[in-house]
């Protein structure tokens, strides 16, 4: 039988049925096993990873390997190419990605090309000498949507490896790997769990030689997530479909209001008509995100003006969970440059949207005033 993903979702990875069994992978809280079996010590494998694995597996077609971050599932990644390999990413993307490029070609071990993720042509034209080519499905905070068929077309005809970070679309909405990618990176902190009370990360491939690699990295790392995490995850991911479908849906809407509004310059989704990756979204995406990027009118001092003062919204970094945040991105030090000072970044939750609405709109209002 061939199941949707929301299905897929809410099935997959749980124990085979038996009268009396339970109908939830338990938690498995234990450093040491029994010898002789398949497993003897949990930094080789746990139970509870296996059930997450198999599910986040089956909803992006390929096999999956948790990490103890989304960061550490970053650093695994990149380390599947060899030594000073040629790495393309983009110059505007999650600021701890570009950190930790930028600290691997300053050391040497890799050779880091940018480009710009709004420049399509641009990206292309710097495929070729290139080991693997860094995606972000739609990119943190500014909300380019990446070309995955043509980068990956051209990767392949350069020899050349293509990963995605697809945090913020999720299997439910995109599938890299049926669009070409090589391998795809999780925060599952973010929109899989759900609940912004844990730290995990995962990859996905269907080269099997890559996913024993990314699995020996995580164990001689020891980049191990911990059981209960990794059981939170897996409870999170069963309502995955209903969150965001709430909150992508939800995000719309705002967007669409904050476009009109007298305090905003300028608003940045892929479901808006104008956004530059609105046809790319509506080709390669079942869905949409549930993120906005909002550029306030004022400057810097109104952006933290108006996100320090919603009572509904919760002013804080991180995004994906069921409330909605907000924060003006350039208030940290590692934050890309190219990132508008007065860019605020609204991770939209599953509230009611006219609550979310008036509590917005009347942070904006006062703060322009």
């Amino acid at each position: 039988m061939d199941l949707s993903p929301a299905t897929l979702a809410v099935t997959a990875g749980r124990p085979p049925a038996a009268p009396g069994a339970p109908v939830n992978a338990p938690v498995t809280l234990s450093s040491t096993f029994h010898a002789e079996g398949e497993l003897s010590y949990a930094r080789a494998g746990n139970p509870t990873w296996t059930a997450f694995e198999e599910a986040l597996g089956a909803l992006e077609g390929g096999r999956a390997v948790a990490f103890a971050s989304g960061i550490a599932a970053i650093v695994a990644a990149l380390e599947t190419v060899g030594p000073s390999a040629v790495v393309l990413a983009p110059s505007l993307a999650y600021s701890g990605t570009v950190g930790l490029l930028r600290q691997l070609d300053a050391s040497g071990r890799l050779r880091v090309r940018w480009y710009d993720p709004s420049d399509l042509t641009g990206l292309l034209r710097g495929v070729p000498g290139t080991d693997l080519v860094w995606l972000e499905s739609v990119t943190n905070p500014l909300l380019d949507v990446a070309d995955v068929p043509a980068v990956g077309a051209a990767a392949r005809a350069a020899g050349a490896l293509v990963a995605v970070d697809a945090t913020l679309v999720t299997p439910l909405v995109q599938r890299p790997l049926d669009l070409g990618a090589d391998l795809v990176v999780h925060s599952a902190t973010k929109y899989i769990a759900g609940h912004s009370d844990l730290l995990l990360g995962a990859t996905v491939t269907r080269d099997e030689e890559l996913a024993q690699r990314l699995s020996a990295a995580r164990h001689d790392r020891g980049a191990i997530p911990g059981p209960f995490e990794t059981w939170l995850a897996l409870r999170g991911l069963r309502t995955l479909a209903v969150r965001l479908d709430r909150s992508s849906a939800n995000a719309v809407e705002l967007a669409h209001r904050l476009a009109g509004h007298p305090a905003v310059e300028r608003v940045r989704h892929p479901g808006l008509a104008g956004h530059l990756g609105h046809d790319v979204a509506l080709r390669d995406w079942h869905g949409t995100v549930s993120l906005v990027g909002v550029e306030v009118a004022g400057g810097a001092v109104v952006a933290e003006r108006v996100a320090s003062s919603t009572r509904l919204w919760v002013h804080a970094t991180s995004l994906g969970g069921v409330e909605s945040t907000l924060e003006r991105r350039r208030r940290w030090a590692a934050e890309p440059t190219g990132v508008p000072e007065a860019l605020i970044r609204l991770s939209v939750g599953i509230e009611d949207v006219e609550d979310l609405w008036a509590d917005l709109d009347t942070a904006l209002r006062r703060a322009a005033g």
